[in-house]
């Protein structure tokens, strides 16, 4: 990447625009600090801590640089930093200070591989001890910029600016506990339309219009003459005995969020003839639902009884949210499996909506294994079943056949209650059944989905119920 953007720039230059920014998103995010701490790597990150030195000291701060490493093994770019800082009277060291009101970490960026030890692992926990911010130079050192994964040794920061690109890492698994208030510069150098894009330069907010993150309420204004028919059938299947919450919170949040008309089809020998309240809701026994018009959203509390109807499910409905239970029985069943790669073939919409241990099952590992890459499982999955794949967590993953995986930037661990989960899958049968096309849905549904709980009032506590009343 930096190679690339470095083409037809003079020799460094790069890296001291690296520098400057840095040290000017230090002066705006902490103007009152006086002495700041610049922890310095081996590496070309070290550099731009090196050049962000050299410009907070012209600009009045006292500054206290230390160095891993050799000044005469640095890389070249950060060598000419090195010897840039020397001539402006910085002498870098290798013993921190004592006391600091900013500390820049500029150790590892993207050259994170393994944990850190030794001098650097004892900088990073003098970092995480103290209660000064700690400002990250592309990203915390010890988080993987790939997977968001953090080794053992791991700084938690308040802010990280990412330079030229946004890292995956920043956004999922470990990444958003880990790197705090993002920004970005992209150093002046803007992609050229022929350069080829890389992966990761995707963030799920950063370059789709409205309509796109809102879905069907930021389109225009209902037709007067459009009814009910118009915007789609939902029909969730779900709820077991004991469960029939979840297959309910489903079709709230399908109806909350524009859905026509919602049926419910619990499963067991007792369902409900009304839900008194949300009478909108209509319940059915699951064979008398006429699936071939309908978008499904099928497996939320559903137990092992699902089992019975999935393989009908699959091979009938022509949009599909599988959830949950859906998901597990899929994961224990070759001819369910069958069937759901057999939905692709047909032209048929699904999405599956798994959490880590739902993937884990459905790919045959263990759930640390898809937490440790979640973006490699993501892709396993769309691979193997060709269809929309959302990957819920801290930086819900959304990926589908010939689609570039977008991250999901909204969210906050107020989700972390029983039920939010059911209320997404009923959002994105909601948005499958007003005919947005599947990637955008789950996109759509992930990012409103969080935004609720980022703009949900403080102090006040979020349920699954309320999520789904506020879509």
């Amino acid at each position: 990447m930096e190679a690339v953007r470095a083409v037809g720039l003079p020799a460094h230059t790069l890296m001291q625009r690296a520098g400057l920014a840095l040290a000017r998103l230090a002066m705006a995010l902490a103007p009152h600090a006086r002495y700041v701490w610049i922890a310095c790597g081996p590496g070309n990150n070290g550099g731009d801590g090196l050049e962000a030195a050299v410009q907070l000291q012209a600009w009045g701060k006292t500054v206290s640089v230390t160095l891993l490493g050799r000044p005469e093994q640095l890389p070249a770019d950060a060598a000419a930093s090195y010897h840039r800082a020397l001539h402006a009277g910085i002498r870098p060291g290798d013993t921190p200070p004592l006391d600091w009101d900013l500390c820049i970490d500029a150790l590892l960026g993207i050259g994170s591989s393994r944990s850190p030890v030794g001098a650097m692992a004892h900088w990073i926990g003098l970092m995480n001890q103290a209660t000064a911010p700690v400002l990250c130079a592309d990203l915390p050192s010890g988080l993987n910029a790939d997977t968001g994964q953090a080794a053992a040794v791991c700084v938690r920061a308040r802010f990280s600016l990412s330079l030229l690109s946004l890292k995956p890492g920043l956004f999922t698994a470990d990444g958003r506990d880990h790197a705090g208030q993002v920004w970005f510069d992209d150093l002046g150098n803007e992609s050229r339309p022929s350069e080829p894009q890389d992966p990761a330069q995707w963030h799920a907010a950063a370059d789709r219009p409205a309509a796109w993150l809102l879905g069907p309420s930021a389109r225009p204004v209902r037709a007067y003459a459009s009814h009910k028919g118009s915007y789609g059938d939902v029909a969730v299947i779900g709820g077991a005995p004991g469960m029939v919450g979840a297959a309910v919170l489903a079709a709230s949040a399908a109806l909350h969020a524009g859905a026509g008309r919602v049926l419910v089809g619990l499963l067991g020998e007792a369902p409900l003839a009304l839900d008194p309240t949300l009478p909108e809701l209509m319940f059915r026994s699951v064979e008398s639902l006429d699936l071939a018009g309908m978008t499904v959203v099928c497996g939320c509390g559903g137990a092992d009884l699902v089992r019975l109807h999935l393989g009908h499910v699959l091979s009938s409905a022509p949009r599909l949210v599988l959830d949950a239970d859906g998901l597990n029985a899929v994961a224990a069943d070759t001819q369910l499996q069958a069937l759901l790669e057999r939905r692709a073939r047909r032209g048929w919409s699904t999405v599956l909506t798994p959490h880590p241990m739902e993937a884990a099952r459905l790919l045959g590992c263990t759930a640390a294994q898809v937490q440790q890459d979640r973006l490699a499982a993501v892709h396993q999955l769309t691979q193997r079943f060709a269809c929309t794949v959302l990957l819920k967590g801290s930086g819900s993953i959304i990926a589908a056949p010939g689609q570039t995986p977008a991250i999901n930037p909204s969210g906050n661990p107020r989700l972390a209650s029983a039920g939010t989960g059911d209320v997404l899958a009923g959002l994105v049968g909601a948005l499958l059944a007003a005919a947005m096309d599947p990637f955008d849905a789950a996109c759509s549904a992930a990012w409103r989905h969080g935004a609720c709980a980022d703009g949900w009032p403080e102090g006040q506590s979020l349920s699954a119920a309320a999520l789904a009343r506020a879509l």
